[in-house]
């Protein structure tokens, strides 16, 4: 099972409590996320925060302006420390994102581990090495520029 790792970290200039906040909301990740994706939520936000066992729905166009659906579970979950959120339904055969948040001066270092796998094997594997890891490191500048932007 040939897995593929994309990590990535960024210093905030904002307490714990307004990053875990933030990253916690599930429709802020709308705006963190590039306009040509066009990410929409569409779970109502019943409760404040997130949860062990949420599940969120949204749909996103990440090739050709195609709309797929696209559901996560939220998994383990550590007030203020870190969360993991995990695709059930999506375009990939796995998808697992782990946000961490630990406290530096000044700020917050927050970082994002993803260990995702493309389906269809051998093809999968010729997909992310043409388009889909610079697809995800793309999404990442974005969100990088964008969360300084916010919180500068």
């Amino acid at each position: 099972m040939s897995m593929h790792k994309y990590s990535t970290q960024q210093f905030l200039p904002i307490s714990i409590g307004e990053a875990w906040d933030f990253f916690s909301s599930p429709k802020n990740l709308a705006l963190i996320t590039p306009p040509e994706l066009d990410f929409k939520i569409l779970s109502k936000d019943e409760k404040a925060g997130i949860f062990e066992g949420q599940q969120i729905d949204y749909t996103v166009k990440p090739l050709f302006g195609i709309p797929l659906k696209w559901k996560t579970e939220i998994g383990n979950t550590s007030l203020h420390s870190f969360f993991t959120d995990k695709q059930l339904k999506g375009p990939y055969k796995v998808w697992e994102h782990t946000y961490t948040f630990s406290v530096q001066d000044n700020g917050v270092l927050m970082k994002d581990e993803i260990i995702y796998k493309l389906p269809l094997g051998f093809v999968g594997k010729w997909m992310n090495k043409l388009f889909v890891r610079k697809k995800i490191e793309d999404i990442f500048e974005y969100r990088r520029k964008t969360l300084n932007n916010l919180f500068a």
